[in-house]
C-alpha cells in the first residue's frame, strides 16, 4: 500500500517526495475536497497525510473519514513551519486514533 501527501505547500511535498510519497499541493477547500476524494478512490492508497493547515479548511470531512473509513488511515501532519498544535501533539494524536491517553 502507497501513501499520498495532500499538501498546502511546495516544499512539504518536496520532502515527502524524497522520501518516496507522492502527493498534490493545493490550497483552496474544493481542491482540498476534491484531492482527497481522489485519494479515497484509489485502492493502492493506504495512508494519505494532510496538512493541518488544510485539514482545518474542511474539519467536519476529516472527522467523517476518521470514522467511518477503515482505510486509507488519515493522518494530519505539520508543514515545514512545525506542528500547529503544542508540545504535546504526540500525545494527543495517540488519543485521538486509538483512544488512549498517556
Amino acid at each position: 500500500m502507497k501513501m499520498f501527501l495532500i499538501s498546502d505547500n511546495v516544499d512539504t511535498k518536496t520532502g515527502m517526495r524524497l522520501a518516496g510519497v507522492e502527493g498534490v499541493v493545493v490550497r483552496e477547500r474544493d481542491e482540498v475536497k476534491t484531492a482527497l476524494e481522489e485519494a479515497l478512490k484509489n485502492k493502492d492508497i493506504g495512508i494519505v497525510l494532510i496538512t493541518e493547515k488544510l485539514a482545518d479548511l474542511i474539519p467536519e470531512e476529516i472527522t467523517g473519514l476518521k470514522l467511518s473509513y477503515k482505510t486509507p488511515l488519515l493522518v494530519e501532519i505539520p508543514d515545514r513551519h512545525g506542528p500547529k498544535k503544542g508540545v504535546d501533539a504526540i500525545s494527543e494524536y495517540i488519543r485521538d486514533a486509538i483512544g488512549l491517553k498517556i
